[in-house]
Formats: structure tokens, sequence, C-alpha cells
């Protein structure tokens, strides 16, 4: 097996400027760059990642905890995630922490014990344990799709209490997610628009940061649209395909039930589709229909699904960058940034087909749905 004294030989030059050249360490000059790599090439070298990780306190390894398995929606998250980590030189470890907060905070530790240089954490709806344990061993750490609240993301000094300010220098969490209020509103005010006055929302599992915040956008729509807000017409579907059947069968048993549905995710579409064809209604004849989250198959519905589709292979690289960043410069201010969404127009929503080619009806979701970075 050749070694890097093999490649220097080689290439003409000293084993240290071929560590230079592999580990990106100092600048070197185009000609010898070329030349270490001919020789690397050549010799078939591969380098010891565990040596050099000996060497520099660093893995070049990411910890993903995401429910990929569990919810297809993380599936292309993955995907984008994998990407970015590839293009710069990261491996990935992954674990699934089922949306269980205890099984959660096994993963992560885990994944903390195989050394990883940070972690990328889809968190669950009560994350108290997680983001101690991270706090603790000052992990850098990227929150993905959901967000923790500003304060637990904030090192608070022991025995300071509940109610103590974060510390000037305090260990912060960067989050990545998509824009889940505005476009949760657009699909209502789209639904009211076609003349709706029922609209019901099957919402998400009741912690998670997700279902906060496209409950509040259900409201934002209602109220810009002039309905009233009626409880009976939220129902916590859980995030999950099952769920989503339950609450939908329970609002189809309303005296007075919705003429439209919003479901709040791609798992709970399909329950709710389920529910109605179970109960024999037709969307959208009987009951119009709208989702949050797109997915590759709601084209070929019918009727075709009108939803609104997240940036997800985009959310999966931006959190690695994020990430890289936060290696790169520890101290730098935490940042918060939110992606937009696009509302993909098709028909289960009642509206008629329009000109063009299937699925080619996309457009942003509003204009106020632009990228924004908040620091914490």
């Amino acid at each position: 097996m050749a070694t890097m004294a093999d490649v220097a030989r080689s290439a003409g030059v000293s084993v240290a400027t071929v560590s230079h050249v592999l580990n990106g360490t100092r600048p070197v000059l185009p000609h010898t760059r070329q030349a270490v790599l001919d020789a690397v090439d050549a010799l078939g070298y591969t380098p010891n990642t565990l040596a050099r990780s000996l060497v520099t306190s660093r893995t070049r390894s990411i910890g993903l905890a995401v429910s990929a398995i569990s919810n297809p929606y993380f599936t292309e998250i993955l995907q984008g995630v994998e990407a970015a980590a590839l293009d710069a030189g990261y491996s990935l470890l992954i674990a699934d922490p089922h949306d269980d907060p205890r099984h959660e905070r096994k993963v992560v530790q885990l994944l903390h014990e195989r050394r990883v240089d940070g972690m990328i954490v889809a968190p669950s709806a009560d994350p108290t344990d997680l983001v101690d344990y991270l706090r603790r061993h000052t992990v850098p750490t990227v929150f993905l799709d959901r967000l923790v609240d500003a304060h637990a993301t904030q090192d608070v000094p022991p025995g300071d209490g509940a109610g103590a300010a974060p510390r000037a220098n305090a260990l912060c969490f960067d989050q990545v997610c998509a824009e889940s209020a505005a476009p949760t509103a657009l699909l209502v005010t789209h639904l009211a628009g076609l003349g709706h006055r029922r609209i019901a929302l099957v919402a998400g599992l009741p912690g998670l940061s997700t279902t906060g915040e496209r409950v509040a956008g259900y409201r934002e729509g209602l109220a810009a649209a002039g309905l009233t807000y009626d409880d009976r017409l939220v129902v916590s579907g859980n995030s999950e395909s099952a769920g989503a059947e339950r609450a939908t069968a329970t609002l189809l048993g309303l005296p007075d039930p919705p003429t439209a549905l919003v479901t709040a995710n791609n798992a709970m579409t399909i329950g709710a589709l389920r529910a109605l064809r179970r109960h024999g209604r037709s969307v959208p004849d009987d009951i119009a229909l709208c989702c949050f989250d797109d997915f590759a198959w709601a084209d070929l519905f019918s009727p075709r699904l009108t939803a609104i589709a997240q940036p997800s292979r985009e959310l999966g690289g931006r959190a690695v960058r994020v990430l890289l960043d936060r290696l790169a410069e520890p101290e730098r201010p935490a940042r918060t940034l939110r992606l937009p969404c696009t509302f993909v127009h098709r028909t289960s929503c009642g509206c008629p087909e329009e000109p063009g080619p299937a699925g080619a009806a996309g457009h942003t979701a509003s204009s106020t749905l632009s990228e924004k970075g908040t620091a914490t």
C-alpha cells in the first residue's frame, strides 16, 4: 500500500507539501498541487483518515439524526445532506430517532461517541434532554426542519435558574427550516377564494414547531378571508397517516362538516384521502383538498393534489453549509434560516386544469416568503 512518503517521492516534493495538498491546510502552487494529485492517482494512495483524525482532532464526519425511515419527507432532505457533505469531503453517520425524545437522546449520544465533528438533528416534540446533552458536551449542532425555541438554544450557567439570561459567550445552535405559517395561510385563502367557508385543518404532532406554525398560518388565513375560527375544525393527525385518517373521520362526522380540508404534511394527506374514500367522499366534488408537502406521486392522483412544496434537498444542503461555517468559526452568532416554499396549483382544490404540461403550474407561495435569516 502506497504511503504519503511514496507520493512525495513520486511528485518530487516534501511530505509536508503532500499533506497541505490533501488537507487543504496551506496554499500550494497549481503545478505542484497537480503533481501531487497525479502521484496520488498513479500510486493509488488512500489517505489514512484515522491517523489524520488523531493529529487534527477532526474526523471529517457529520452525524445526522432524522426520522428518515419513519417519515418519507426526510428522504429528500437526507439526499441533500449527503450530497453537500460529500462535496465538502465529509462522511455521514445516520441515525433514526423515530421522533421519540428518549430514543433521540440515545442516538445523538451514540453519534457523539463516534466523534463526529458536528451534528444535524431534526428535533422531536420534546427536545429538552437532547438540547441539554448537546449543550453540556458543546457539540456543534444545526437543528433542521423543526425549530427549538430561542431560550432553549442558548446556554444558561449552572445554578442560575430558569429565568437567568444567557451568557454573552453562550453556546448557541444554528437552525434551518422552511417557511410554514405563510404558505399554510395561502392554502386557506385560496380555498376561501373558491367560496369555501368551513375549512378544516388536520394538524401535526403537538409540540413540533412546524405544527404550531401551520396552525398559526391556518388562523391567519381565516382572518385574512374574514372567516371565524372554529376549534372543532382543527384536529390533530399526529403527523402520521393513521392519525390523520381518524382525524378526518371525526371532521366528516360533525353536524356541519367542512367543505374543504388542509392537511399539514404528506403522511397525513394519505390518511385523509383514505378516510375520504372510506366515507364515500369525492375530491374535489364533495370536499376540496390542499396539502402541505408536495411529493413525487402527488401529480399522479386523480384529482392532482394542490400542494405546498418545501425545498427539501436545499434544506439538507444548507444545513451542512451552516454546520461547516460553525466548525470554521465557533464563536460566530447563531443563525436561523427560513427557506421559501412553492405553491403548486393543481386540481384537488376544485380549480379547473390549467393549460400546459401536467405539473408545470408552480409559483412562489408569496412574495413575503423570500429566504429569511435571523441571528439569535
